[in-house]
């Protein structure tokens, strides 16, 4: 079955979707939420797979052709294979695409890459140890130094390390990062994302203007 095209009120045509299954996280990152976490939503409150599974075939029939599965940390989410293999099996849908913060993908890479992932992209904003701890309040930067390996290792490839740099907290690990992504290029590709601030601003962001100066005098 064949729908209308996905269009938006300036007539572009949309063929790619962003599903969040959680709003939980086994993280408590500081520029993201306070460390005693939110009110979660009620579990009965979230779509079950099969509700995720019908949502993302209706946007198929539309021309949707890329999914990106998100949170929370979408891996918290029991038997989450189950779902990534339920959406493989749509139709129409040659990429489906995870952001999660690494921790559990050393155990979960091959199993999600069986299922039909194609690509993930894994936040990492510092590599020292007791910096990300701090940052993430409690994660530990070996499990997601793992994970990036094992998706790798899977092909779960290219594998987009995604890192928020704050001035005073974690900006001198601007270089640091750039070259770990470099000796695992082309399978590993490091991005600089935005600070997104919600009511307030707790952190202070490093501009892209700036961090190109700061590459540039260094290289």
């Amino acid at each position: 079955m064949t729908r209308e095209p996905l269009k938006d009120s300036f007539g572009r045509v949309h063929t790619y979707l962003r599903v969040s299954v959680t709003d939980r996280c086994n993280f408590r990152c500081v520029y993201c939420m306070p460390a005693e976490g939110l009110s979660w939503k009620p579990r009965d409150s979230l779509l079950r797979y099969e509700e995720v599974g019908r949502l993302v075939r209706i946007f198929a029939e539309m021309g949707v052709t890329k999914v990106r599965l998100t949170g929370g940390e979408p891996t918290i989410r029991s038997d989450f294979a189950q779902l990534v293999g339920a959406l493989g099996q749509i139709e129409g849908l040659r990429d489906i695409a995870m952001t999660t913060n690494g921790h559990t993908l050393a155990r979960l890479a091959p199993t999600l890459a069986k299922a039909g992932l194609t690509r993930v992209n894994i936040s990492i904003d510092t590599l020292d140890d007791e910096g990300f701890t701090q940052i993430t309040r409690g994660g530990r930067l070996a499990r997601v130094l793992e994970g990036i390996e094992a998706a790798v290792d899977a092909g779960l490839t290219p594998v987009k390390l995604n890192a928020v740099l704050l001035r005073g907290d974690n900006d001198d690990q601007l270089v640091p990062l750039v070259e770990y992504a470099a000796a695992r290029a082309p399978a590993v590709e490091l991005r600089f994302i935005e600070y997104m601030p919600f009511e307030a601003r707790w952190h202070k962001s490093v501009r892209s203007g700036e961090l190109r100066e700061r590459l540039a005098a260094h290289y």
